[in-house]
């Protein structure tokens, strides 16, 4: 069994669960709970299932799992606190719309972090235009040992961080980097995962808050925007110019935790003009 890496921060009566991305780890979270919990909130940074692990364990997990385990988090700390927020990275912040599309009475707030429903980023090769095929290979049992590997910039601006995360990956301590790849079957299920919660964006009531970066890697701002025109709750875009795809850790991570921390107080005070927390 995969050990547990997650983190509880106790704090006040607002709750946030964080959940990371596709191979990562609750490790890319945890400068932004402990900003947040420092703010007063209550964190929680979930491990998503199969993650944390070895290639296999990933292999074995289905999205619905995926899914499962942010849901019974999310009702374990909505049980502790008043409010309930939910924030997540790239495929992280894909599961968080779809908790608050599925689970509307639940979410008070969402953080939308660096969302990643295409893989179509500045740093993205041609190859990947054919991820529509990934599906398919799947249900052939094509392609179960192969995987896109990550290549540098690794989704972060500021090279030393850059340096000491591409080691850890490296390294094959995948819980403290997480896996060194993406495998073609994990992709597949990341595609069934996006292409249900696109659909489903219009039942999201949540205020948003919406974070990206100017020259994501990964997943360009076009995800953002996606969100932003397809949600019906209030949103709030922020478009950050000095960082790649992990925005959470990377040079602008303060600005990260400051705005997620005042979106989710003006949220909690029932704040009707969102656009002033900045």
């Amino acid at each position: 069994m995969t050990a547990s890496h997650e983190f509880f921060y106790p704090g006040g009566p607002q709750g946030v669960l964080l959940i990371h991305g596709l191979t990562g780890t609750p490790a890319e979270m945890r400068v932004l709970g402990k900003g947040l919990h420092a703010a007063g909130f209550t964190v929680h940074g979930v491990q998503l299932p199969g993650h944390c692990g070895s290639v296999e364990d990933l292999l074995q997990a289905r999205w619905e799992e995926w899914y499962d385990g942010v849901e019974k988090a999310a009702d374990a700390l909505r049980g502790r606190v008043d409010r309930l927020f939910v924030g997540g990275l790239s495929m992280g912040a894909v599961l968080a719309l779809a908790l608050a599309a599925r689970r509307p009475g639940w979410v008070d707030g969402v953080g939308v972090y660096g969302a990643t429903f295409r893989y179509d980023g500045w740093n993205i090769p041609a190859v990947a235009r054919l991820s529509f095929l990934l599906p398919w290979f799947k249900r052939l049992g094509i392609g179960r040992d192969r995987m896109f590997m990550e290549e540098p910039p690794y989704g972060l601006r500021d090279e030393r961080l850059r340096a000491q995360v591409s080691a850890a990956m490296l390294s094959g301590d995948s819980a403290a980097a997480g896996l060194p790849g993406n495998p073609w079957h994990a992709l597949a299920e990341m595609r069934a995962l996006s292409h249900w919660t696109r659909r489903h964006l219009h039942q999201v009531t949540a205020p948003c808050l919406v974070v990206h970066a100017r020259e994501d890697d990964v997943a360009s701002l076009g995800n953002a925007e996606l969100v932003v025109s397809r949600v019906r709750g209030p949103t709030e875009l922020v478009v950050l110019d000095d960082s790649y795809h992990m925005i959470t850790i990377d040079r602008e991570r303060r600005e990260v935790i400051r705005r997620s921390a005042a979106f989710f107080n003006a949220v909690a005070a029932g704040g009707s003009n969102l656009s002033e927390v900045a």
